[in-house]
């Protein structure tokens, strides 16, 4: 009986610890810099204060649209003049 305590212990402790031995990292905060960063009044549009990577993701996205809005309009005038039949 005693014995049953005991294992019943230890895996109880082991569930509440978690299986990686390894030491935790300590992570830095970053929200208040990057609060400030976007909160900071300095002409740019919200969607490009995060610099070049928000830049090219905005132009690649601009970039698709066009082409989508383009291609859309090429089919539709496409099948606004159906084929003569032979």
């Amino acid at each position: 009986m005693f014995l049953v305590l005991i294992l019943n212990s230890a895996v109880q402790q082991m569930a509440r610890r978690g299986i990686c031995s390894s030491a935790r990292r300590q992570v830095d905060n970053k929200v208040p810099q990057k609060q400030k960063m976007f909160q900071e009044d300095n002409g740019m549009p919200v969607h490009l204060k995060g610099g070049s990577t928000d830049a090219l993701l905005y132009r690649a996205t601009m970039a698709l649209t066009v082409l989508g809005v383009g291609y859309t309009l090429y089919e539709l005038g496409k099948a606004s003049f159906p084929r003569k039949k032979d």
